[in-house]
């Protein structure tokens, strides 16, 4: 039986900033962290891959997790920090605000690259950020409802 959704996982070139970010400028909390190295068999037979070797992170914000991994390898292909949100696999993480407008100026005076200002839709306002890895950052507000 399915229980619901635990966590989704993002991989990065710098998991030192990543964190930082994360945890500094969103407000999440380090749940705990893990790594290995190669050769690990268990950890290739789970991703997938072979030789591989990473330090890795588990982020709480709220009820939600958010698994971040740095590997040293493989060696991975670099991510164009403006992918569209069109591409397929993960578009975007979404973080739920109250005062979207000063989320988004806190934000921006913070560094993070957004797609445009806060923009009203039938239940609030939303927008789409950049993190420092060019992933995408939805805030959400809801006004009415929700």
């Amino acid at each position: 039986m399915l229980m619901g959704f635990h966590h989704a996982a993002m991989s990065t070139p710098d998991l030192d900033r990543f964190l930082q970010f994360y945890c500094q400028v969103l407000g999440c909390e380090v749940a705990w962290t893990f790594d290995w190295d190669a050769p690990s068999p268990e950890a290739d037979a789970v991703t997938g891959l072979t030789g591989s070797a990473a330090r890795a992170a588990m982020l709480k914000l709220g009820d939600s997790f958010l698994e971040v991994f740095e590997f040293s390898s493989p060696e991975a292909r670099p991510q164009r920090p403006d992918r569209p949100v069109s591409d397929h696999g993960i578009s975007h993480v979404c973080l739920q605000v109250q005062d979207i407008h000063s989320e988004y100026k806190r934000l921006e005076a913070a560094g993070m690259r957004f797609h445009c200002p806060p923009q009203s839709q039938d239940t609030g306002f939303v927008t789409y950020g950049r993190d420092p890895d060019g992933n995408v950052v939805e805030l959400l507000e809801f006004t009415q409802g929700n």
